[in-house]
């Protein structure tokens, strides 16, 4: 059993999903020279949404139909921190190894762009990746059915 097929491990399968998404994204915009329209940034958060929605569906369909309210929320924040954590180190590579420049855009064109240094700019995208996950996992799982709480 791998990765991928262990119901145990749903949150690295999907969040390794939502990483390659945010990645193969960031590479198109690259590529067809968009990268400076900030707004379609906001595309990260449909592949995030994505990848948490059939993480917390996989788990449900993996344990019998149950998933409690905390479980869920553990699930999908540790699906988006994985996904936020693999995509801010390849930003890291990318500004500090392959492409200078574009971090040199970033500092140039930012309003808070002369404190920016590949380190802080990769961690402010983990935090937000983190944090729009907890607020994301914490709309979905109002959406999807959690198992009633036991009276015991």
């Amino acid at each position: 059993m791998n990765v991928f097929t262990n119901p145990n491990q749903i949150h690295i399968n999907y969040g390794l999903k939502i990483a390659v998404g945010l990645i193969v994204y960031f590479l198109i915009m690259k590529f067809t020279g968009l990268l400076n329209v900030v707004e379609l940034r906001l595309l990260n958060l449909v592949i995030q949404v994505a990848g948490i929605y059939v993480a917390l569906r996989q788990f449900k369909r993996t344990h019998e139909d149950h998933m409690n309210y905390f479980r869920a929320l553990v699930t999908g924040v540790a699906t988006a921190s994985l996904g936020a954590i693999i995509f801010g180190a390849f930003l890291f590579i990318y500004m500090e190894f392959l492409d200078t420049s574009f971090m040199q855009f970033l500092i140039d064109n930012e309003p808070m762009g002369r404190f920016l240094n590949p380190y802080m700019a990769s961690f402010i995208v983990v935090l937000e990746g983190v944090f729009s996950g907890l607020l994301v996992t914490f709309v979905l799982i109002n959406y999807i059915d959690t198992d009633a709480p036991s009276e015991n």
